[in-house]
């Protein structure tokens, strides 16, 4: 058994906190994704270049977007968890949250933008299989 079930309106007076930590989230995990793809495609361009000139000032530039997008993320995530959520996706921004309905653990689960907990799944599944509250 779990150390703490979530009602859904104890979920709901958690979303005013949660949104922003979740668009933050969001905002970093996209940043830091880009900046992880052009590094991505610097390097394969350099290594089928068998050598090139590397922009450094670029180089640096996306590796600092990538080190602060992670930590960002790093962080929201460990704010969430400390709010009693699970992150699921960041690209949806899913964060479930542990409930226990007619004797069965189940996920309360909260989409970013989402203003009420209207939906729950089984711990075995996810966003695409949940159901009405």
């Amino acid at each position: 058994m779990a150390e703490r079930y979530f009602s859904p309106g104890e979920v709901e007076r958690l979303i005013p906190k949660l949104t922003p930590i979740m668009a933050r989230v969001m905002a970093a995990n996209a940043e830091g994704g880009e900046a992880k793809a052009w590094l991505e495609r610097e390097r394969s361009r350099i290594t089928l270049d068998g050598g090139g000139v590397v922009d450094r000032t670029a180089w640096r530039a996306a590796q600092q977007r990538l080190e602060r997008g992670t930590r960002l993320v790093q962080e929201g995530l460990a704010a969430i968890r400390e709010l009693g959520g699970v992150t699921k996706d960041l690209g949806l921004g899913l964060v479930d949250f542990l409930h226990l309905r007619e004797d069965r653990e189940v996920n309360l689960c909260w989409r970013y933008g989402e203003e009420r907990i209207t939906h729950w799944h089984g711990l075995d599944e996810g966003f695409a299989r949940r159901k009405p509250l």
